[in-house]
């Protein structure tokens, strides 16, 4: 075990593309503190998605267990995880482990960290639905995180709250906002700097340029395999027909279950366009060119006020009620014609005035870095 004898070892452990994007802003400000060895392993849950985030942060991680592989169980991840990530202890014991949110990597992450006896710390903590199920497996996931956790890196008061009423002891929860807001205006800086890469992107994309609306969508939840996917295909077709003047774009997800059932139905529709998965800085383009967006994401809901873009949740519950209450974004669930009735109702009111992000203004990992160094001192 190597351990330096004058810096607190920190180690950064995530393997999914959301992840990464929340995570690659508070590993920069990490970096540039002189007290801290910071080094990052990830999983590679997801493989192809998480190295396009790497290499936009230019991140190159010390450490990669790459368990990814074709059709993998939840418990073959968790295994992988607990097999291997002991391991990377055995070359950098850390002082933290920092995970974020509610994958399957978190939960094994701080599961391995708890078996070593190194101290966890969670960014994202304490957001809930209560409802074991739903997301499945992601609250059952940030759930016994929580429990692992000596940190815990709230994006909001309602998650404080959330963690108090589980018996977490107050002095170890901290409301820094979400770094996602970070990570979104480092994406902005970064296009409004590039112009070769605007002019790419709308040659690539000729219907961004059009002078039609564009909608916006995103899918992948499990917990809408099968019938809820069918039941969102529907309420796309049914868009499509009703506003032949909008374009709906979908950058369609890898999974089989979620590529299978969009394709079958909704390939042939001449305004909706089907296209491979974006990297982040194409997705935040995107969603700065876009009128609506349509999602079962969570990093989608932190960022939409930031950008005063109305969402449409295609879920039945969300852990993130604070973005509900801003009235930019609402629960339209599977249901074809709630989800048709809420975009109708939003073309018709766009937002003019800017949203105040209940998530943060860009600042959440600069405070994380100062609570983890007091921590560390202590």
């Amino acid at each position: 075990m190597k351990k330096n004898k004058t810096k607190k070892n920190i180690l950064l452990v995530f393997g999914t593309r959301p992840e990464a994007i929340k995570m690659a802003p508070l590993f920069l400000a990490l970096k540039k503190n002189s007290n801290f060895d910071v080094r990052i392993c990830v999983t590679a849950q997801h493989r192809e998605m998480l190295d396009q985030v790497l290499e936009i942060f230019s991140i190159n991680p010390e450490f990669d267990l790459n368990i990814m592989s074709k059709g993998q169980s939840i418990s073959q991840i968790t295994a992988n995880v607990l097999e291997q990530l002991p391991k990377v202890f055995d070359n950098f014991m850390p002082d933290l482990l920092l995970v974020h949110g509610d994958t399957t990597t978190t939960f094994s992450a701080s599961l391995s960290s708890f078996n070593a006896n190194i101290k966890v710390g969670h960014v994202e903590a304490g957001l809930r639905t209560g409802n074991i199920f739903q997301p499945w497996p992601e609250e059952a996931n940030r759930r016994l995180t929580s429990v692992l956790t000596q940190l815990h890196f709230a994006p909001s008061k309602l998650s404080k709250e959330n963690l108090i009423k589980e018996g977490i002891d107050e002095e170890t929860i901290f409301v820094t906002g979400n770094t996602v807001i970070d990570a979104l205006f480092i994406a902005l800086q970064k296009i409004k700097d590039n112009k070769d890469f605007v002019r790419g992107v709308n040659d690539e994309y000729p219907f961004l340029t059009e002078h039609k609306k564009i909608i916006l969508v995103t899918g992948h939840r499990r917990e809408s395999f099968g019938k809820g996917f069918e039941n969102i295909c529907k309420a796309l077709l049914k868009i499509s027909d009703e506003f032949e003047d909008l374009n709906i774009v979908y950058p369609v997800h890898l999974n089989p279950k979620v590529r299978e059932p969009v394709n079958k139905h909704l390939k042939d529709k001449q305004n909706i366009h089907l296209i491979e998965p974006l990297d982040y800085l194409r997705f935040i383009y995107f969603m700065e060119k876009s009128s609506i967006i349509l999602t079962d994401s969570g990093g989608v809901q932190e960022e939409a006020p930031s950008l005063n873009k109305p969402v449409i949740v295609m879920r039945n519950t969300t852990e993130r009620p604070e973005a509900l209450e801003t009235g930019i974004v609402k629960l339209g669930g599977t249901n074809p014609e709630k989800i048709f009735s809420l975009l109708k109702q939003a073309l018709q009111d766009i937002p003019v005035d800017e949203i105040k992000n209940p998530y943060g203004n860009g600042d959440s990992s600069i405070k994380i870095v100062k609570i983890i160094e007091d921590f560390l001192d202590n």
